[in-house]
């Protein structure tokens, strides 16, 4: 990343100069290439929140309905449309429903679900090429991680805010403003107003319904759109969010670490590092399921053999998955129904097996999580860990152990492009046939020839 020049004098300042490396000629193919990828697979999340068999797009386009405006930004599987701020939000909750979409392990934000609606509404609005759409979503994926490792996603967690909304705004914003073309006296101003509109408390740990979880990643991306483009229409926001008398990050975290917004390596950017999940869970629960499935199917052990299951995970996230009451991030869970049925559907998010099946319940409650510092530093400074050891005992006390370094889909051991495919076709099972789905990767991986956003939004609405 620039480093900023002589005539740049604050963090804010310095932080704009840097945006200049995402305008689509400056970005290299690997970035490019990765940014496909978040994108095909954010599109396929959002359209399979569609599926008749949720309430979520009903309830979003009874928002859009009450709420109207300028129908100039689609919401992502209707054929509504509404105004660009309140698409962001709407298809911003449908991104994150699902749980299914990339993760940035390491910044621990879902930058995807919040920058892709972002920068589809205000793209769209915007009449932008999809050359400017890719580059906005790789340049607003990599400002959120930055934004993110500044504030120390353990600190955010700690005070009780969620990381993918209070840094994920920066990135919505970064998005927005880089289509709407904005010079970087106007940029300050958008960081600014995106600081001031920031927010997300982890309260939807308490909400069964899956419902306030997803809307928190949609409120971030409305934020930063809406952000971007009232400093477009002129309002004028803090000069210095990041440094100022009372500086954005010192408000949410108390390890705010300016250092950390600026790249130790700038070889590649964040969009490389992102876990392309298989499982509707929290990106730090499939390294168990995949230690479970190894044991019970390598192992041929049958699960109404398994006494108890120890899992040991990274301390600084075990707790975040211990327990939880929330389904989609409570380890026990999602390892017992993985057990039982060979994967986690969103159905089993959604539906409490436990309450149908004893055999899940009792599982459930003989699976042990433990925090194991050896696993952080294994991982390395300035890396987040995802790895976890299973240990599973049968009823006659033998012993069977796994350890996962780098689930499939992490960075490190990323899904094929047939693996992708496959994901997507199996989301959207039922709401895109696989013929449309296949022209829907062509359409996105020719994404930079498009002189405009036309034929994708054709495959993504109704």
């Amino acid at each position: 990343m620039t480093g900023g020049t002589a005539l740049t004098t604050t963090t804010t300042e310095r932080f704009v100069a840097s945006l200049r490396d995402y305008r689509y000629p400056a970005l290299q193919d690997q970035a490019l290439h990765d940014g496909k990828r978040a994108l095909f697979d954010c599109l396929g999340a959002m359209l399979a929140a569609t599926a008749d068999s949720w309430p979520i797009l009903g309830l979003v386009e009874g928002v859009a309905k009450e709420t109207g405006g300028v129908p100039e930004s689609s919401l992502i599987g209707s054929s509504m449309r509404t105004n660009a701020v309140t698409a962001a939000l709407l298809n911003g909750t449908l991104a994150y429903y699902c749980d299914i979409e990339s993760h940035h392990p390491t910044a621990n934000v879902h930058a995807t679900a919040v920058v892709v609606p972002a920068a589809l509404a205000v793209g769209q609005r915007m009449q932008c090429s999809g050359a400017d759409l890719l580059a906005a979503v790789v340049g607003g994926i990599d400002a959120a991680a930055r934004i993110s490792f500044a504030l120390g996603p353990a600190a955010q967690y700690a005070r009780g805010f969620h990381p993918s909304t209070v840094a994920g705004t920066f990135g919505a914003a970064v998005a927005a403003g880089l289509l709407l073309g904005l010079d970087d006296e106007t940029f300050l101003d958008a960081l600014g107003l995106a600081g001031n509109s920031s927010s997300g408390l982890l309260a939807w740990v308490d909400d069964p319904s899956e419902q306030s979880r997803p809307l928190n990643i949609g409120l971030a991306a409305r934020n930063g759109a809406q952000a971007a483009l009232l400093a477009a229409a002129g309002l004028k926001g803090p000069a210095d969010i990041l440094a100022g008398k009372y500086p954005f990050g010192r408000a949410f975290s108390d390890s705010w670490d300016e250092a950390k917004l600026w790249p130790q390596d700038t070889s590649s950017l964040e969009v490389s590092q992102l876990f392309f999940k298989r499982w509707s869970c929290c990106v730090f629960i499939p390294a168990s399921v995949e230690g479970v499935l190894a044991i019970r199917d390598e192992d041929q052990v049958p699960v109404d053999r398994i006494e108890s299951i120890t899992v040991r995970a990274p301390l600084s996230v075990y707790e975040v998955v211990d327990g939880n009451p929330l389904r989609s991030h409570n380890l026990q869970y999602v390892v017992a129904v993985a057990a039982h049925h060979g994967t986690v559907r969103f159905d089993d998010i959604i539906n409490d097996r436990r309450l149908e099946d004893e055999r899940v319940k009792e599982l459930h409650d003989r699976i042990t999580v433990k925090g194991d510092k050896s696993l952080d530093e294994a991982a390395g400074a300035g890396r987040q860990s995802v790895a976890s050891t299973v240990t599973l005992t049968t009823r006659d006390g033998t012993r069977h152990s796994r350890h996962v370094t780098h689930p499939r889909g992490s960075a490190e051991n990323p899904l094929t492009e047939e693996e992708l495919r496959a994901k997507f076709q199996h989301l959207t099972e039922g709401v895109v046939s696989h013929e449309d789905a296949d022209a829907l990767h062509e359409a996105v991986f020719a994404i930079e020839q498009a002189p405009d956003l036309s034929e994708l939004f054709a495959r993504i609405t109704k």
